[in-house]
């Protein structure tokens, strides 16, 4: 059976996706079944060259084929901020709680409640032949400073869509059915399924 590495260490990604991948005839790894592996240097200019990078970097590090997400959120009165800088917006070690509240602290410095903003994932599969396949979604909606929910991760909790709900009062199935990371899991699913059922 053909392994692919998601290469992600963020345990919430990895749960979203094995959902969706999960009826393709493939073993997948995540980077928690390996020691020691090195960071890749995510210094592409789009979530799409990003995607790219982690794909490549690490079906070099594992020998194996790679599916790399690169996800974020672009807020519309941030100029589109925090954008590709999404998972590390406070610092190269910030965590949810640091980058949310670094969120809040640049609307209140433009007197801003609420923005237009969205979420953008891409996600990037390179084989060991280096076959490469590009995949895109995007969901748009609101960040507002309330928190609502205990559900998701990132910045789900202050991610409104329109009826009011946050990404975090979303169940995992439902999320993955509206979210940026489902619609490009659903047309990735779609390439895999072509090149390995």
């Amino acid at each position: 059976m053909k392994k692919i590495v998601l290469a992600t260490k963020n345990s919430d990604k990895v749960k979203e996706m094995l959902l969706v991948l999960k009826n393709l005839p493939l073993e997948i790894l995540s980077l928690a079944d390996f020691e020691n592996l090195p960071d890749a240097v995510e210094d592409g200019l789009t979530f799409e060259e990003n995607a790219l990078i982690k794909a490549k970097f690490f079906r070099e590090q594992t020998g194996l084929a790679c599916l790399a997400d690169d996800s974020g959120l672009e807020v519309d009165a941030l100029g589109g901020l925090p954008g590709v800088h999404s998972a590390r917006f406070a610092g190269w070690h910030a965590d949810d709680l640091t980058n949310n509240q670094k969120l809040l602290d640049e609307l209140k410095k433009i007197n801003i409640k609420e923005s237009a903003a969205a979420y953008r994932c891409a996600l990037a599969f390179v084989d060991t032949d280096g076959t490469e396949f590009l995949t895109a979604g995007k969901i748009d909606g609101k960040i507002k400073i309330v928190a609502k929910g205990n559900g998701g991760f990132g910045y789900d909790p202050y991610f409104y869509l329109d009826d009011e709900r946050t990404m975090a009062q979303l169940p995992v199935d439902e999320k993955n059915k509206i979210s940026h990371r489902g619609a490009a899991l659903k047309e990735m699913f779609l390439k895999l399924k072509e090149r390995f059922l």
